[in-house]
């Protein structure tokens, strides 16, 4: 759970970074269709870093391998999706956004096992 929470701590810096280094030192940069990928790769970033963050958050009051799990790919989740998106951004290298859907696969399965293991607590009671 350390490295889960180190992770967690540093996928969130990275959203704030990036989001602040793509608005205000690439947008003279990047064309339209880049700062375009560029925000919405630094949405969904911080979307899963936040969603990583309940899942912790609720394994804390009641373990979950499920939790656990679903932190593990959401985590690996933004590093293809959102790195894919920000590379592609970048560079406008179009095969990279055939990388991306192997990250929104991983995104797709955490919200399941976040699924399960909150189901877990609910039907436990112990929220």
């Amino acid at each position: 759970m350390k490295k889960l929470a180190f992770l967690f701590a540093c996928l969130g810096f990275l959203a704030v970074a990036l989001g602040a280094f793509g608005a205000h030192g690439l947008k003279d940069f990047l064309s339209p269709y880049g700062l375009d990928i560029f925000e919405k790769a630094n949405r969904y970033h911080f979307y899963h870093v936040l969603a990583m963050g309940l899942c912790l958050s609720m394994n804390q009051v009641q373990p979950s391998k499920w939790l656990v799990r679903a932190s593990w790919l959401l985590a690996v989740g933004v590093v293809i999706f959102s790195g894919s998106l920000y590379a592609l951004a970048i560079t406008e290298i179009k095969v990279l956004g055939a990388i991306t859907p192997i990250g929104g696969t991983l995104f797709l399965v955490a919200w399941i096992f976040t699924g399960l293991g909150l189901s877990q607590k609910f039907t436990s009671n112990k929220l």
